[in-house]
């Protein structure tokens, strides 16, 4: 383990200029619980930062979207949730929770070391993340200037026989259910369409995410669908927001089939397009021609047209 400076920091796992801190978080009922706070700074010292949460079966490792804000004048950071990529302890069922609010805790800690040392302050997140962010910034009510969603996970996909029964069901077993596992088949496409040893460009840790991703449990998919009710009843977002996704779903049904690297083979872009202006009073869309699930993960041309999104809506919005 690289060693600790006084600040708590130390030597992140993708090396310099970035550094992770570890946050302690009250015990579960596994045991210990932390999150980590990853820090990448501006070239040059600012008072403006972004905050970025990953997704489900995630952590954070796209530097990528680091070099947009950072070269935008931005601190950037990121939180590996509890349970999730540099958090994940031994002892604990990976990426598990049963209330979204959960969540909070370390939110709260990460959003609090940011602000003191920033005045303006912008949220990113992207899937599951960004569901769990705008209901939090909506129940907080943090001075944020700005919120970034990439792809965010607005509501549940699937067949109208999954959506009208198997759900519901789900839904109520995993109130006393919790860790009931639920089987579903993985086909690893989308991982192998971007980690660098297969088909993709990104070089990311398979023990945190796993090409068949992780489990999923009742009591996790009822947090979900909870979280993904109130969103549909309208929330508020202290903040513009700006919302990305494809133009289009995929399902390939090899990592040969094009879509694979140029549709959204995770999400039902059209669920988010309906969803996304129950955030809040300002939401702005934009659906990119050949993106990928993670929008920021897209072949490179694609990726400067995401990019380019940002920057608009940052000069629109956001920077003063």
């Amino acid at each position: 383990m690289a060693p600790t400076s006084t600040d708590g920091s130390r030597e992140d796992v993708l090396g310099p200029p970035y550094v992770a801190t570890t946050l302690p978080l009250a015990p579960d009922d596994e045991g210990e619980v932390v999150a980590t706070l990853v820090h990448r700074p501006a070239a040059d010292p600012t008072g403006q930062a972004v905050l970025h949460v990953h997704g489900f079966a995630d952590y954070f490792f796209q530097t990528g979207a680091a070099d947009f804000w950072c070269e935008r004048g931005y601190d950037f950071y990121a939180l590996d949730l509890r349970k999730y990529g540099r958090s994940l302890l031994s002892h604990q069922t990976p990426n598990f929770v049963t209330d979204l609010g959960t969540y909070y805790e370390e939110l709260d800690l990460a959003f609090a070391a940011v602000a003191a040392d920033h005045d303006r302050i912008v949220l990113s997140a992207h899937s599951t993340g960004g569901l769990t962010v705008p209901l939090w910034a909506s129940d907080r009510r943090p001075d944020v200037a700005g919120m970034v969603l990439n792809a965010p996970w607005l509501d549940m996909h699937g067949d109208v026989i999954t959506r009208n029964l198997a759900l519901p069901v789900l839904h109520r077993v995993g109130a006393y259910r919790a860790r009931l596992a639920i089987p579903r088949k993985v086909s690893g496409i989308y991982a192998r369409s971007i980690h660098v040893e297969h088909e993709g460009e990104w070089p990311f840790d398979l023990a945190w995410k796993p090409l068949q991703s992780w489990p999923v449990y009742a009591g996790w998919i009822r947090a979900i669908r909870m979280g993904q009710a109130r969103v549909a009843a309208g929330i508020d977002v202290p903040a513009p927001v700006l919302v990305l996704s494809s133009t289009r779903s995929g399902h390939p049904a090899s990592i040969a089939d094009p879509d694979a690297f140029s549709t959204d083979i995770v999400l039902d872009v059209e669920q988010i397009r309906r969803r996304a202006p129950m955030l809040g009073r300002h939401v702005t869309l934009a659906q990119v021609e050949g993106a990928m699930h993670d929008v920021t993960l897209s072949r490179p041309e694609v990726r400067k047209v995401v990019f380019d999104e940002v920057a608009r809506f940052l000069s629109a919005y956001v920077d003063g």
